[in-house]
């Protein structure tokens, strides 16, 4: 899906795609390196297991890496034709439609778009960093990250099953209200100039009407089989700079299960402060998917009877997931806007993680 007409209001693309046109001439370590080792484990299990047996430690290796990458695959499918969809929409398109990035009402749409938009953490880092590149406020981006990756319509009747409605109905108006304080706090520390501005950033329109502005674009738009490709390769494209992370992220993970016994976790995350913090510190390190981190928290809720701890697992696995924030950096280029996010949203999870541990046991 494109335009009918080349000359869009988009970008130039050489100016867009140059650093990714640049990274695909070369070898890229955490790229290239995780995918070789991730097939390579795999297929080395294969081998031993039709030749002898592959060693217990190389198996639950191996299948822990098809498992992760099983739950991540439709994810990052969508967000690649997502991202694909995105980069041929003007930047102005989307300034309009998030509104003025220096209102509160510019941060709602951007935490509603979270909520409503049906992806996983994975897809959805993708699209974040593709709107950051489209000229949306880093505030915006932020909280529509922050809002986004476990609380979507599936996963809200997964958790309903799990849970029940009224802790499930908690931690969504708990990820929302984190994800507006959170943007809030970026948008003024982004005008007193303690954070840099996004330099994508184009000027909004006051004139800007959504569905307007959206049957103009619809009517640009043609369904052939050249524009789909098309689609395609720019979304595989630029997801690249996002996938290898989660590749890496997947190694990571798989080594945290290999080594770490389920049991240690369950024996220490109990509905205290200390399980509250020690719930906050897994979730940084374990990379798993939202679908995966959704029966874990409601272990949590229901086995160690601590709904805040819960709560603190998916919050945590979404604003101090260190994937997330390698991903950050990379298309902010900023350390010190990636290292933003979890100082400002770890308090607040720690608290309304508190506040619910104390309610279910009263």
């Amino acid at each position: 899906m494109t335009n009918k007409k080349s000359g869009s209001s988009c970008c130039p693309p050489k100016k867009e795609t140059s650093c990714h046109d640049d990274n695909a001439k070369r070898f890229d370590l955490i790229y290239h390196g995780s995918a070789i080792f991730i097939v390579g484990t795999i297929a080395l299990h294969y081998v031993l297991s039709l030749l002898t047996a592959s060693p217990e430690m190389l198996h639950h290796f191996a299948m822990t890496e098809l498992e992760l990458l099983g739950s991540m695959w439709w994810g990052i499918a969508l967000g690649i034709v997502a991202v694909g969809v995105i980069g041929k929409i003007p930047r102005e398109f989307f300034t309009g439609l998030m509104g003025r990035d220096d209102s509160f009402g510019g941060l709602l749409r951007a935490v509603g778009g979270g909520v409503v938009l049906d992806l996983c953490n994975h897809g959805i880092l993708i699209i974040a960093g593709k709107l950051y590149e489209r000229g949306v406020s880093l505030a915006q981006v932020v909280a529509f990250l922050v809002a986004s990756p476990w609380n979507s319509f599936s996963l809200t009747l997964i958790l309903i099953g799990l849970i029940g409605l009224k802790w499930t109905f908690l931690y969504i108006i708990g990820s929302m209200v984190i994800a507006l304080i959170t943007g809030y706090i970026l948008q003024q520390m982004t005008l007193s100039g303690a954070l840099p501005t996004n330099p994508n950033k184009t000027e909004h329109d006051e004139n800007f009407k959504i569905i307007d502005e959206t049957k103009k674009l619809w009517s640009k738009v043609s369904f052939t089989k050249a524009n789909m490709i098309d689609v395609l390769a720019t979304g595989w494209k630029e997801g690249q700079m996002i996938i290898k992370w989660l590749l890496f992220g997947t190694i990571l993970a798989a080594a945290i299960r290999v080594f770490i016994p389920t049991e240690f976790f369950q024996d220490w995350f109990g509905p205290t402060m200390v399980g509250l913090i020690l719930t906050v510190v897994a979730a940084t390190f374990i990379e798993i998917c939202s679908e995966g981190s959704a029966p874990i928290a409601g272990e949590l809720t229901k086995i160690a009877a601590a709904p805040g701890n819960g709560f603190a697992f998916l919050m945590s696995g979404v604003a101090t997931d260190y994937t997330e924030i390698l991903v950050v950096r990379e298309f902010t280029r900023s350390w010190k806007v990636a290292l933003c996010i979890p100082l400002i949203t770890v308090p607040q999870i720690i608290f309304l993680g508190w506040l619910m541990n104390m309610a279910a046991s009263s």
